[in-house]
C-alpha cells in the first residue's frame, strides 16, 4: 500500500479512508488531482506493482516540491485529518 497519497491543503477528507467523499470535494473544486498526478507521473503497464507505486510516489514528491499553486500536500495513511474522519 502506498505510503503517501495526493491531496490538497483545503480537502477536509483523507484518500486512504474517505476516497470517494475526498474525489467529489477534489473534482468539486476543480483540482482534479488524480488526473494531475497520472499526467506527471511515468507509468506503464510492464512496471511491476512495486516499481508502479514508486513511480507514483516520485510523481507526488515533484508535484509537492513543485507546488508552484501551493495547495498540495502529502496525506500518510495514519493521518488524522480534522473534520474529514480519521
Amino acid at each position: 500500500m502506498a505510503k503517501y497519497m495526493l491531496s490538497t491543503i483545503d480537502n477536509p477528507f483523507n484518500p486512504f479512508t474517505e476516497w470517494d467523499q475526498w474525489r467529489r470535494f477534489d473534482e468539486d473544486k476543480g483540482y482534479r488531482t488524480t488526473e494531475y498526478l497520472a499526467r506527471i507521473a511515468i507509468t506503464s503497464d510492464d512496471l511491476s506493482d512495486e516499481d508502479y507505486e514508486q513511480a507514483i510516489l516520485y510523481a507526488i514528491d515533484e508535484i509537492i516540491e513543485l507546488n508552484i499553486l501551493g495547495i498540495y500536500k502529502r496525506v500518510y495513511s495514519n493521518d488524522s485529518i480534522p473534520g474529514g474522519g480519521s
